[in-house]
């Protein structure tokens, strides 16, 4: 897990949206992005439509990231928690 995977995660334990996140770590679009779609393809995120909606199957993460909320998974609250320093 990379830094800023980890970093993330750690604002995922409730869910939020790409706003929140984006003000929150102070990213730019494309490193928040990029690294929402890695947790992503590692299955350490859920991606929400609304936050009580999740979207099973998602096209292009990138490309709609700017309209999601998102959620860590119990796989990636577990890998985040068992990171050591």
């Amino acid at each position: 897990m990379t830094d800023d995977e980890f970093d993330l995660l750690d604002e995922l334990y409730f869910v939020h949206p790409y706003e929140y996140l984006k003000a929150t770590l102070g990213w730019e679009d494309e490193r928040l992005k990029c690294t929402l779609e890695s947790l992503y393809q590692k299955s350490f995120i859920k991606c929400l439509a609304e936050p009580d909606h999740e979207i099973f199957e998602v096209k292009n993460l990138k490309h709609e990231a700017e309209q999601m909320y998102f959620l860590a998974t119990k796989k990636g609250l577990m890998a985040h928690n068992g990171r050591y320093y």
